[in-house]
């Protein structure tokens, strides 16, 4: 039997227990529901692994024998347990985030392997477990407040898939990384305000729906930048299966985007892409994270 510690942060921060690849128990949940959704980024991130340690160890004494590994899934790009970029969660920017957990746990303790991975890089390792793609290449789109981009099986790179380039248009900065004319910037819930102002991510979809066409256009845009990001990938790593999930994934029109896709990926031996949307789920990442370090442990 393998036991594993998964966390994840996002919006909030949530750890569970895992069995043989089975989430066992309750989930810890921080902050509470209900609480701010963006409380996390306002936590100095030495705070931020006495939180998380404070949570690994309650799961820890409710497991049933020794711990194999423990794994964090954290948005930005994360090599080598180190988060090198975070725009999301800017205070853990430059952290040796697998380094400082494994010795905050060992002050309480708990001596065991700490793997840091990209939180949509989890997630597609969760697809890849629960749906028997080990063997398979696995992508998938995170849509929240960023854009991620996650893949199985890992390979070394940066893979900030939400940072690809979809316009030339100059006028395009509203990601929050600063750069010009990325997916995450016509994509992301906080993009969306920035651009709107007026309106929040859920009312501009709500108004489109209803005929206004300034948010008809811009729902049109934000279809078609996600085709863009997908053909782009279907280019360079080939056709294959994409699922879609996230806070905001209930925005995400299928055949809209299919359609736009159709329009992009005219190569035929490229044109046997599927598309499926994941209800979003804390537990998909979480597993995510607890298998992606029982692997790397195993190497």
């Amino acid at each position: 039997m393998t036991r594993a510690i998964g966390i994840v942060i996002t919006e909030h921060l949530v750890a569970g227990r895992l069995e043989d690849q089975q989430i066992i128990g309750e989930l810890l949940r921080y902050p509470a529901e209900g609480e701010a959704a963006d409380a996390l980024t306002a936590i100095p991130s030495g705070e931020l692994v006495q939180i998380m340690a404070a949570r690994v160890a309650t799961l820890a004494a409710a497991a049933a024998g020794p711990l194999d590994a423990i794994g964090i899934a954290v948005p930005g790009i994360v090599r080598h347990g180190v988060v090198e970029d975070s725009p999301n969660l800017p205070q853990i920017k430059g952290m040796r985030l697998a380094e400082e957990m494994a010795r905050e746990i060992a002050s309480r303790g708990i001596l065991t392997p700490v793997y840091a991975v990209n939180d949509a890089d989890a997630i597609a390792a969760s697809v890849a477990a629960t749906h028997g793609r080990f063997n398979k290449l696995t992508r998938v789109w995170t849509i929240g407040n960023g854009i991620g981009y996650g893949r199985w099986p890992y390979v070394e790179g940066v893979w900030e898939g939400g940072h690809v380039t979809v316009t030339l248009d100059p006028k395009e900065r509203y990601c929050g990384c600063g750069g010009v004319g990325h997916l995450e910037g016509i994509m992301g819930s906080r993009a969306m305000r920035m651009r709107f102002l007026d309106l929040e991510p859920e009312e501009i979809f709500a108004n489109a729906k209803k005929g206004d066409q300034r948010c008809r256009d811009f729902v049109d845009l934000w279809h078609r930048a996600l085709a863009a990001a997908t053909a782009s990938f279907i280019h360079l790593a080939g056709p294959g299966k994409f699922y879609f999930t996230g806070h905001n994934v209930h925005f995400l029109e299928l055949p809209l985007l299919r359609s736009h896709l159709e329009t992009m990926v005219r190569m035929s031996p490229l044109q046997s892409f599927s598309l499926e949307v994941l209800p979003p789920s804390d537990e998909t990442a979480l597993l995510g994270a607890g298998v992606s370090a029982l692997r790397s442990v195993a190497g």
